[in-house]
């Protein structure tokens, strides 16, 4: 493993009815076809939470104000190549009509079948957290 530290931003986006959305990784990325939780890298000079409100509306068009995002907890996981450090945050207020923009697929799921769903490894502890809080 090399000394590189990835660190990229992720939102558990909670419906009325208490389920997490999950997206799909696309054909032609790493790890395609695995569910995560919306997100991505942060751009040079940008905060974890301007960076989330910019992924959202890049991936989903949907708007969130930075005050609208609550920490949860974060993953850190190394992986062969970089080590991963990822902060999650819990939204449950947003606008706009949700939809997958980058030809992801996405799904409403509820906190105990998360497990159900093939993940990145740095996402599965976060998913088990997520069971157990809600």
């Amino acid at each position: 493993m090399t000394g590189t530290v990835l660190l990229v931003v992720a939102a558990a986006i909670f419906n009325e009815s208490g389920e997490i959305l999950l997206a799909q990784r696309p054909e032609g990325k790493s790890m395609a076809g695995l569910w995560e939780f919306p997100g991505g890298k942060l751009e040079p000079g940008e905060r974890p939470e301007e960076a989330l409100c910019r992924e959202l509306k890049e991936e989903l068009q949907i708007s969130v104000e930075p005050s609208a995002l609550q920490p949860i907890t974060f993953a850190s996981f190394g992986y062969p190549d970089f080590h991963l450090l990822m902060p999650l945050y819990e939204v449950r207020d947003w606008r706009g009509e949700l939809a997958g923009l980058e030809g992801q697929e996405i799904a409403w799921v509820k906190p105990a079948e998360l497990a159900s769903y093939k993940a990145p490894p740095a996402d599965i502890p976060l998913f088990e957290e997520l069971a157990r809080r809600y």
